[in-house]
């Protein structure tokens, strides 16, 4: 199974990118990983939210979906624990999917298409973070469920 990081707009800040290049770099020992950057929207401060988000919402559904699972980072999704994320992927993994998809949306979130389309939510925490922060929080939980699932000391309880 291939794991996919699809994020809206670049990382401008140097140091929040060399930290998804550390992560991104220990993930791919343990599964094929790829972080794909949806460029920012040419003249997005003439656009509404709603425009903003449907505009975005295009870009991530101009793609194959075929044997691939769509999942939503969101505020309102569901809230794992670690280990409980970890489970979430080892199901995944062992039901046959070629490819999970996780998306991190632009700032106003993501259009009611987007919405129908994914197969779930998942939320960081309550809180609301950067979605460049968002991108690191979302690549380290990641790398930590593979160590969980491997039984390497990274995760403590």
């Amino acid at each position: 199974m291939k794991i996919t990081l699809l994020v809206v707009g670049k990382t401008d800040k140097r140091y929040m990118q060399d930290a998804v290049d550390e992560y991104a770099k220990r993930l791919k020992h343990y599964v094929p990983f790829e972080l794909e950057v949806i460029p920012d929207l040419k003249n997005s401060k003439n656009m509404t939210s709603e425009i903003q988000k449907i505009n975005e919402g295009y870009l991530i559904l101009n793609r194959d979906f075929g044997g691939k699972e769509l999942h939503l980072f969101d505020e309102g999704g569901r809230m794992f624990t670690s280990r409980g994320f970890a489970a979430f992927l080892e199901k995944k993994m062992l039901s046959g999917i070629k490819e999970l998809i996780f998306v991190i949306g632009g700032p106003y979130g993501f259009s009611k298409e987007v919405c129908e389309k994914a197969n779930s939510k998942i939320s960081l925490s309550k809180m609301t973070f950067s979605h460049q922060m968002a991108r690191i929080l979302c690549i380290e939980q990641i790398y930590r469920a593979f160590t969980i699932l491997k039984g390497e000391p990274y995760h403590h309880d």
